[in-house]
C-alpha cells in the first residue's frame, strides 16, 4: 500500500429540512387547526481514529464528503426524520487543520477516538410552533439552517517513542528489524526506506516501546535533496531519538563524523524543538571494525564529534549490544511517560505524610476456608477477655453489698418517721371522723418514701437516731395542714 501522509478534503454537513405549513381537514372538523411538523436536523460529519490505518492514501483519490439533507416537516404533526451521517475513518495521529486558515482544529491521538468536524444544520419549525391563542391559523414556517461546510488538510504524524535517525545505508531498517516484529524493506543500495516503518520492541512482558524508522537524510536536505526532509514531522512526538552512524563506510574516503554533522545541521534547519529533543549517539556495524581498532576508533569519533551525550556501539546485523541499548531506551521512555502523567489529587487527611487507606479486595474462597480454618486459634484471647471479666466481678459485689447495707438501713428511718406523727395524731383525735382521717394522714409518709431514701443515702452510717428526729417533727407539723385542705 502506497504511504501517503498529506491529504486535502472538502466536507459538507447535511442541512436541515424545512418546516410544512398544514391543517387538519376532517369529516365534521371544522376548526382543525394547525398541524404541520418540524424539519429534520442535517446530517453530521464524524472522524475517527482508526489504529488499522498506517496511511492518508484513502484521501488522496477521494476528495468530497457530504452527509445527508434531512426530511421536510409534513402534516398530521408529522416531522422530518435527520439526515444520514457520515464517518470518515483516519489513521491514529492524524491532524486536522482548516486549509483556509491553517489552524488547528482537531487531533486524532487516541485509538477509537471520536470527534465532529462538521455539524449539522438545525430543522425549520412547522406552522404549529406558531399557534396561539390570538393566532390560531398561523401559516407562518422557517426554512432549515445549513449545515458547516469546510476545506481541510489532513497531516499524519505516526505516534512513537522513539525515532531513529541518520544517512542512508546507516542500518536503521536493520535494526528495526532486529529488535522488533516490523520487517521494513532492506538492501545494499540508498534510500531503499520511501516511508516511515513503525516497530514495537517487547522489553519484557508488559514492557514495550514503538520505535518510528524514517528514510534517510543527506546534506541538503532542507533544499530538497534526496527525499528532502518532510519525513522529520513523524520525529515530532517522539521521546527520544536514535542517531545511527555507519561506522564502517564502504568508501573508506567518506568521514563519519561529518556525516553525523550534517545530519545535527539539517535537524537544526528543520525544527529547534526536534533539534532540542534528547538525542542519543548509536555507533552501528561495529562487526566490521577489528577488534583490537574499535576502542581506539570509538574514543577518536567522540573526540571530534564532541558529543555529550550517551553513547552506544552496536551491530544491528548480529545483534551485538541490542540488549543494553533497548533496556536503557525503555528505562528513559517509562520515566519520561512518569513525568508527563497529571500530579494524583492527595486526600488533605493524609496529606501529612500519613498512608491513604487501602480497599479492603474480596477474599476468595480459598482465601475464605483458611480462615474458618484458623478461627478456633484464637481461643486463648478469649479466655483473656474472661480473665479480665473475672477480675472485675469483686469490684461489682461489693457495689451491690454496699447498696444492701443502705437499702437495709432506709426502712428503719422510714418507721421511726411514721410512728411519731402516728401517736400524736391518736391524742388529738377523739371523734369517728378523725379516726377515719388517719387513713390519709398515714398515706402521707407514704408518698415521700422517696425524699426519706434520698436522706438515707446522703447521710452516713455513723448518724445517730437523733439526728433523724427532726425530720420526723417536720413531717407531723405538715399533717394539720393537710386536715384542713380536706
Amino acid at each position: 500500500m502506497k504511504f501517503v501522509d498529506e491529504a486535502f478534503i472538502d466536507i459538507a454537513a447535511g442541512d436541515g429540512g424545512n418546516g410544512c405549513v398544514s391543517f387538519r381537514h376532517e369529516k365534521y372538523k371544522e376548526f382543525g387547526g394547525p398541524n404541520g411538523g418540524d424539519g429534520g436536523r442535517g446530517g453530521h460529519v464524524y472522524a475517527v481514529a482508526d489504529p488499522n490505518l498506517n496511511t492518508l492514501v484513502d484521501y488522496r483519490y477521494s476528495r468530497r464528503h457530504e452527509a445527508g439533507r434531512g426530511e421536510h416537516g409534513m402534516g398530521s404533526d408529522m416531522f422530518g426524520a435527520a439526515g444520514r451521517d457520515i464517518t470518515l475513518k483516519m489513521p491514529v495521529g492524524t491532524i486536522i487543520t482548516d486549509a483556509e486558515t491553517g489552524d488547528v482544529l482537531f487531533e486524532l491521538l487516541t485509538p477509537g477516538e471520536v470527534i465532529t468536524i462538521a455539524k449539522g444544520g438545525d430543522g425549520g419549525f412547522g406552522n404549529m410552533r406558531f399557534k396561539s391563542a390570538i393566532n390560531r391559523a398561523p401559516r407562518q414556517k422557517t426554512p432549515g439552517w445549513p449545515g458547516e461546510r469546510r476545506s481541510l488538510k489532513l497531516e499524519l504524524k505516526v505516534l512513537a517513542d522513539v525515532g531513529l535517525l541518520g544517512m542512508p545505508n546507516a542500518g536503521k531498517s536493520t535494526l528495526i528489524a532486529a529488535i522488533s516484529n516490523a520487517r521494513p524493506k532492506i538492501a545494499d543500495y540508498p534510500f531503499t526506506t520511501l516511508h516511515p516503518n513503525l516497530g514495537v520492541v517487547r522489553v519484557g512482558p508488559e514492557q514495550s516501546f514503538v520505535v518510528a524508522d524514517v528514510p534517510g537524510l543527506i546534506e541538503g536536505a532542507a533544499e530538497g535533496a534526496g527525499l528532502g526532509h518532510q519525513f522529520l514531522r513523524h520525529l515530532q512526538r517522539t521521546r527520544l531519538l536514535l542517531h545511527l552512524v555507519d561506522f564502517a563506510p564502504f568508501d573508506e574516503s567518506v568521514d563519519p563524523v561529518a556525516q553525523a554533522k550534517a545530519i545535527v545541521q539539517e535537524l537544526k534547519k528543520y525544527d529547534a524543538e526536534l533539534y532540542a529533543k534528547p538525542r542519543w549517539l548509536v555507533l552501528n556495524k561495529l562487526d566490521m571494525v577489528p577488534a583490537d581498532e574499535r576502542a581506539a576508533r570509538v574514543q577518536d569519533f567522540i573526540k571530534r564529534f564532541k558529543h555529550k551525550g550517551p553513547v552506544f556501539e552496536i551491530s544491528a546485523l548480529t545483534r551485538e549490544g541490542c540488549e543494553p541499548l533497548i533496556k536503557a531506551i525503555y528505562q528513559h521512555v517509562k520515566a519520561q511517560q512518569v513525568a508527563e502523567q497529571p500530579p494524583v489529587d492527595v486526600d488533605p487527611r493524609f496529606a501529612d505524610g500519613m498512608p491513604a487507606p487501602v480497599a479492603a479486595r474480596p477474599q476468595t474462597e480459598s482465601e475464605e476456608d483458611d480462615a474458618e480454618v484458623a478461627a478456633p486459634a484464637r481461643k486463648p484471647a478469649a479466655k483473656k477477655v474472661a480473665v479480665k471479666k473475672v477480675a472485675a466481678k469483686p469490684a461489682a459485689v461489693n457495689k451491690a453489698v454496699a447498696k444492701k447495707v443502705v437499702a437495709q438501713k432506709a426502712p428503719a428511718k422510714k418507721t421511726s418517721a411514721k410512728k411519731t406523727p402516728a401517736k400524736k395524731a391518736a391524742a388529738k383525735s377523739a371523734t369517728a371522723k378523725k379516726a377515719a382521717a388517719k387513713v390519709p394522714a398515714a398515706k402521707n409518709p407514704a408518698v415521700k418514701k422517696p425524699a426519706a431514701k434520698k436522706a438515707a443515702t446522703k447521710t452516713p452510717v455513723a448518724k445517730t437516731a437523733a439526728a433523724t428526729k427532726p425530720a420526723a417533727k417536720k413531717t407531723a407539723a405538715k399533717k394539720p395542714a393537710a386536715k384542713t385542705q380536706k
